[in-house]
């Protein structure tokens, strides 16, 4: 085994759990103030949950062989539990592959709940999870990356997730939005970001993990490593630019909640082609996919579905551009994982239409499925908190919790803490804000 690629993928799988959190916090400081630590729990809770199922089946049923006619659609049980991967592999360990694996399936499932912040109950998203795993994510990922996957054999180039990751998880957010419903005051009240610095430490977390989201798909320290890596951060720079002129053209300011958004559409959309373009082919993605996102995000308002933190907007919306434009803008001359060329560089339709296929099929088999996992939960224990829940914020109702002490600060303000209670004296009731 090779201890250099080994220690590489290693790190990368590191890097990938860190984007999880940095999705709570993302997610968090884009939510209401009186819900923000649910809407990180959701994201934490999906690394606990699907951790564990990864290890169980969900490995072995996205890159087993699978069974006869079934083999195209699902992996089989033959690596149930990973016993069988350890001491295993020829360039690096196949655990370690597993392990670097786990991360996405981790993250894939996280990222649909921004979609339904606000509004949906916990313990019904503690049983989503597992769920739309096991239906929706497994399968799809089965399709793009086993060698017995059938997206994978029509040729389609998937480098690091854009169907099978954003596309897959952007579709279900939207169809969940559409089972829950809108939030109350959807559209007449403001729901901004509560904290700004979280979401961009957010950013700044996916971000710096992406590269080993990107670069470690090609499980080496090599030069597609390389290109991946440049690729990912002048795609996404690029697409900063393009949401903030969008921003200054149609509001007249930038702010810095576009910059983060612009960042994450840009990572989305290299997502599947890190590895198929040119550099100066990225920026053009990257230009692309941060303009268009930033369109799309209004599309809420148009069409009515309320997609709290716009995951459809930038995961769907994102995962489609970047998949599309390896169809486009593939150069063999600079990639690894295809000798084809994208139309713009003489290679015809047939690669583009490939890619089409595939965002189709993944769009309308996760829309399809999450909407019936979505409905039979709805139906059997209700998805949706309770209207009065909703008005008092998530955090102190499902949670007994609050993320930032109100109380405390309105004694500050009063001036009922502002000297020491005395050596031997207690508190009154009312300094301690009961």
């Amino acid at each position: 085994m090779d201890s250099g690629n080994t220690a590489w993928v290693l790190i990368c799988a590191a890097l990938v759990m860190l984007m999880t959190p940095g999705l709570a916090f993302f997610y968090g400081g884009m939510s209401r103030a009186k819900s923000v630590l649910n809407m990180m729990l959701m994201s934490f809770s999906s690394i606990a949950i699907v951790s564990v199922l990864w290890v169980v089946c969900g490995y072995s049923l996205t890159f087993g062989e699978g069974y006869g006619p079934l083999a195209p659609l699902l992996g089989d049980f033959s690596s149930v539990g990973l016993t069988s991967l350890i001491g295993s592999g020829e360039d690096i360990p196949d655990l370690a592959f597993a392990g670097f694996q786990m991360m996405f399936a981790v993250i894939t499932v996280a990222l649909i709940s921004g979609a339904v912040a606000d509004r949906a109950k916990f313990g019904a998203w503690l049983l989503f999870v597992p769920v739309w795993a096991l239906l929706v994510y497994f399968p799809v990922a089965h399709w793009v990356w086993s060698g017995t996957g059938w997206i994978f054999n029509l040729g389609v180039i998937d480098f690091a997730g854009g169907t099978a990751v954003h596309i897959n998880a952007g579709v279900a957010a939207l169809a969940l939005t559409l089972v829950l419903g809108r939030r109350k005051g959807f559209g007449s009240e403001s729901m901004r970001p509560h904290n700004l610095p979280f979401v961009l430490l957010g950013a700044a977390l996916l971000w710096f993990g992406w590269f080993g989201f990107n670069a470690g798909s090609g499980l080496a320290a090599d030069g597609t490593a390389a290109l991946a890596l440049v690729n990912t951060q002048v795609a996404t720079a690029a697409a900063t630019g393009a949401w903030m002129l969008v921003e200054r053209i149609r509001y007249g300011k930038i702010t810095a909640l576009g910059f983060a958004s612009g960042a994450i559409a840009g990572l989305v959309a290299i997502t599947p082609a890190a590895a198929s373009l040119t550099p100066i082919g990225s920026i053009a993605l990257g230009l692309i996919a941060g303009g268009v996102c930033a369109y799309a995000i209004s599309w809420k308002f148009k069409f009515k579905y309320d997609d709290a933190l716009d995951v459809v907007g930038i995961h769907m919306v994102g995962g489609i551009i970047g998949s599309l434009a390896i169809g486009l803008l593939a150069a063999s001359t600079a990639a690894s994982v295809s000798e084809d060329n994208g139309l713009f560089y003489g290679g015809g339709v047939g690669l583009l239409g490939l890619q089409a296929l595939a965002v189709v099929a993944v769009m309308v088999y996760s829309f399809v499925v999450t909407w019936i996992i979505a409905k039979v939960i709805d139906l059997v224990m209700g998805f949706r908190i309770p209207e009065h829940v909703e008005t008092n914020g998530l955090d102190h109702e499902l949670h007994s919790e609050t993320a930032y002490a109100f109380d405390e600060l309105d004694e500050l303000e009063t001036g009922e803490l502002s000297s020491p209670t005395p050596p031997g004296e207690e508190k009154t009731s009312q300094q301690v804000g009961s």
